[in-house]
Order: C-alpha cells, then sequence, then structure tokens
C-alpha cells in the first residue's frame, strides 16, 4: 500500500488482524539499506496479537528515492518523521509502541523527541544518539562508492558489519534477503540518509522523552557498539538495557527469538 506525503511516496504494510481494535499497534523501522522486509522475524512473532505496522523509509524498498536537495533537506530526519506522522495520521493510529533499528532507531528518537507524548513506548536497537568524531567522513566514503560503482560496492562490508561470521556462514537464504534489499537500495536514497544520519545529536533532548525506552544492541555490533547503546541508556533516565549475545549489527535478524523476547518482556513491564 502507498501513502502519500506530499510527493513523497511511502510504501507500507499492514499485518495482524486489523479489525479487531482491542489489540494495541507495533511500528517498525528499518536500517539503512534494508527495507520493511528485514522485519519479518517480528511480523511472525507479533502479528498474533497486535496490529503492525511496517514500512519503507524514504529512498529505501518500494518508496520514493528522491535526489538529495542542495542541502540534503529532504532527507533531514525531520522529513522522515513528517513521512511516519502523517501515516500514523492516516491510519488513525494514536500512540503506537515504536520499534526503530540502527537508521529506525535514530527516527524513533527524532520522531519521540519531536512529538512528545505520541508514542506508547519506544525501542532503539542497534543505533545511536550521537556518532563519534569521524564518523560523517566514513559514510561519505561509503556514499562515494556506491556512487562510483552502485551499491554492489558496500555490499560486503555491510553484511561483514551486520551479521558475525558464523551466522553468515551457515544461514546463506537469510544473508542473501539482506544482501538483495541492500542491492536494491536506490543510491539517491542511500546516499540521502548516510548525510543524515552521522549529523544527529540527540543526547541532551533523549531525557525529555515520556515514553518508557528499551535499548537493546547486539554484543558483537561493530559499529553501534555496546558502549554507545550505553551512552542512549544513561542519557535516557530509567531505560532498559538488553545486551543481545551472539549477534552483530542486525540482531533483530541474526538473534530474532532473543529479540522478539526482549520486546515482549519490555512492552509487559511498560503496559
Amino acid at each position: 500500500m502507498i501513502h502519500k506525503n506530499g510527493n513523497i511516496d511511502i510504501h507500507y504494510e499492514l499485518h495482524g488482524a486489523q479489525d479487531d481494535t482491542t489489540r494495541p499497534w507495533i511500528v517498525f523501522a528499518h536500517s539503512l539499506a534494508c527495507a520493511s522486509e528485514m522485519w519479518r522475524p517480528q511480523i511472525a512473532e507479533f502479528a498474533g496479537d497486535y496490529r503492525v505496522l511496517t514500512f519503507d523509509t524514504r529512498g529505501h524498498g518500494r518508496s520514493s528515492a528522491p535526489a538529495p536537495a542542495a542541502d540534503y533537506a529532504n532527507y533531514h530526519f525531520d522529513a522522515l518523521v513528517s513521512d511516519v506522522e502523517t501515516l500514523l495520521d492516516t491510519l488513525n493510529i494514536e500512540k503506537p509502541d515504536f520499534v526503530g533499528l540502527s537508521m529506525g532507531g535514530m527516527l524513533g528518537q527524532a520522531f519521540a523527541i519531536k512529538l512528545p507524548g505520541r508514542l506508547k513506548s519506544l525501542t532503539i536497537a542497534d543505533s545511536v544518539c550521537e556518532w563519534p568524531a569521524g564518523s560523517a567522513d566514513t559514510f561519505a566514503s561509503r556514499v562515494a562508492q556506491a556512487r562510483q560503482s552502485g551499491m554492489q560496492a558496500v555490499l560486503q562490508g555491510s553484511l561483514d558489519r551486520w551479521f558475525t561470521p558464523p551466522y553468515r556462514q551457515s544461514n546463506l537464504a537469510e544473508v542473501d534477503a539482506i544482501a538483495q534489499m541492500i542491492l536494491s537500495t536506490k543510491v539517491d536514497g542511500y546516499a540521502g540518509c548516510s548525510y543524515s544520519i552521522p549529523r544527529i545529536n540527540f543526547t541532551a533532548a533523549l531525557a525529555g522523552i515520556e515514553a518508557p525506552i528499551l535499548v537493546m544492541t547486539g554484543r558483537h555490533d561493530p559499529a553501534t557498539t555496546v558502549a554507545l547503546a550505553k551512552q542512549i541508556h544513561e542519557a535516557a533516565p530509567g531505560s532498559t538495557l538488553n545486551i543481545i549475545e551472539g549477534a552483530a549489527h542486525l540482531s533483530n535478524v541474526e538473534q530474532p527469538k532473543a529479540f522478539n523476547n526482549a520486546i515482549r518482556k519490555f512492552l509487559q513491564a511498560s503496559s
């Protein structure tokens, strides 16, 4: 299904019994260079008792990927928040639980800060509230590779960061599914979001988020490390921290049972 926010088309999917209005809503926001399909293990888990919304962030999947404006304003997190806000308004989703991983976790933070009281809870997985010095150069280098040679140029490096070696070697189908999402990501979308991602700084504002917060990361995540997860946790008083053992960056794919169980436990405690 398509939601229009101005001239931007946002592809979204609904799962679970939509006619059962007693069920709460849970919204999932994906990583950079992925799409809503990365949430298959969570859709299978939560569609049985939640109404589930997944969507492709602008620049990704089947959503619009405009060429970045000169100032990248059409990929700033304010623009990404607007896509989600208008989508929730259109679907009459008032106060969902929100789960975001990596870029999706940054989007969740931006949304909760800009629209206080709009979320029932916020899960920030394998993400950051601000980046170490030099991160913008790292992202710019990857974009330059993608501009020159296509998304194939950043494929192997992404997979190496996103999964532990044992998982990559023994779960070929799952890794290939993610690889296909990376390869199908439009370079303009990758470039636009890669500009905005390393420029965030939500740290000081986290204390003002009203919703309960769960912070998670994979033990072996080389990018959004345990130390960076602890930074979010320490900046958000009352938040819960959960380290997913045996996982790198895409902890929801590599360790879906532990990931899902952590969310279940958090949602039950915060309801």
